[in-house]
């Protein structure tokens, strides 16, 4: 990105100077050296932390989407019966890849501008197709909004669902996953977004529930899960690991409990509080509905009439700074300011949201 622009898309954020340095030594190799193994051992740990479990939590070479790949795919088998919970593009996307792999999936389809809440109908489905799975997105990014999670664990509890798989990418870092209070057994994430690393490395929470389906599914493809079950106790990973991007992730993750949870989860909330104020008083309308829960990490908004997306994307750039549009039928319809992981910061947004308030009111 230009150096001179203020970064306000929700992902890949800006890398602070102290997770880049982490980055950039001269490592020994992965395979070899126990100084790696130490330093998975010491991320994973600090991983655990901010999702909230005492699971083991898998750090893989990859972005996002990797993890999310291979969860699918290590429990999964053509046939089984998935529950998709869908509120935005990412819910729909991952019913979407279940049933690419054959498995046999039924939607509760919510509109993109609304969240879960307590639902008969997700009951009923979920007594009437008795599925293997529930999957979920805790932060659609697309729509700005953010799923509660604690309905959806009572559901699985209540009618014995072995899985439930929540894509918490955009929200973990930002704030409460509380993947065991929440009954989480694959808790999915990548680093690029409230983490602040770069965008190389997916990881994964996984219970022993999990690993119990993933032994028996046996899959063994590149984004598999199976062969981290026993990497460290024998420090024999399944490739190459990405030393330097451990090192960057391990850094982001110290940085965030060097803040305090709680105050990183009230530094995110005050930006999106700020946000949201000073688009409303621009006479920009936020896209989730009224009674949708807002994510605390990205604010969604509808595009005003009078001006075109990519007009409006060009006009911020030549003036200094950078939002996002959106996804699928989002795209064109919706722009997005992320406030998440360093950009969570009051004097950032104040900034950016001056120039985006002289763009529109030039």
């Amino acid at each position: 990105m230009n150096q001179s622009l203020i970064n306000l898309i929700p992902g890949p954020v800006s890398v602070p100077e102290e997770v880049l340095r982490a980055a950039h030594h001269d490592f020994g190799s992965p395979d070899l050296d126990e100084n790696f193994l130490e330093l998975y051992n010491q991320t994973e740990k600090r991983l655990q932390t901010i999702l909230g479990t005492r699971n083991p939590v898998i750090i893989q070479t990859g972005e996002g989407m990797l993890g999310l790949w291979g969860a699918l795919k290590s429990c999964l088998k053509p046939g089984d019966r998935v529950v998709a919970v869908c509120t935005g593009v990412f819910g729909y996307g991952i019913a979407d890849m279940a049933e690419m792999i054959g498995a046999e999936v039924r939607r509760l389809a919510l509109p993109y501008d609304q969240t879960f809440a307590a639902s008969d109908e997700l009951e009923k489905l979920v007594a009437e197709f008795k599925p293997l799975m529930i999957t979920a997105v805790h932060c659609e990014t697309p729509s700005g909004t953010l799923n509660p999670l604690g309905e959806i664990a009572r559901i699985k509890k209540e009618h014995a669902v072995p899985l439930l798989c929540v894509d918490t990418v955009a929200s973990a870092g930002g704030c409460p996953v509380e993947a065991d209070r929440n009954l989480v057994d694959l808790c999915l994430n990548g680093s690029q977004k409230c983490l602040s690393a770069p965008p190389n490395m997916t990881f994964v929470g996984i219970s022993e529930t999990a690993w119990e389906i993933i032994d028996r599914v046996n899959y063994v493809g590149y984004d598999a899960f199976k062969p981290f079950r026993k990497a460290q106790a024998e420090f024999y990973f399944p490739n190459t690991m990405y030393w330097h991007g451990m090192a960057a992730l391990n850094a982001a993750a110290g940085l965030i409990l060097d803040e305090g949870l709680e105050k990183v989860y009230q530094r995110h909330t005050a930006a999106m509080e700020y946000c949201i104020e000073r688009c409303h008083n621009m006479g920009l309308e936020l896209y989730a509905a009224p009674d949708a829960i807002k994510a605390p990490t990205v604010t969604a908004l509808k595009v005003p009439e009078q001006y075109g997306w990519k007009h409006l994307q060009q006009a911020c750039r030549m003036s200094g700074l950078a939002i996002a549009g959106s996804y699928g039928k989002l795209a064109g319809k919706v722009m997005r300011i992320g406030h998440m992981g360093t950009q969570a910061n009051l004097s950032l947004l104040e900034r950016g949201l001056d120039i985006l308030e002289k763009v529109l009111r030039p």
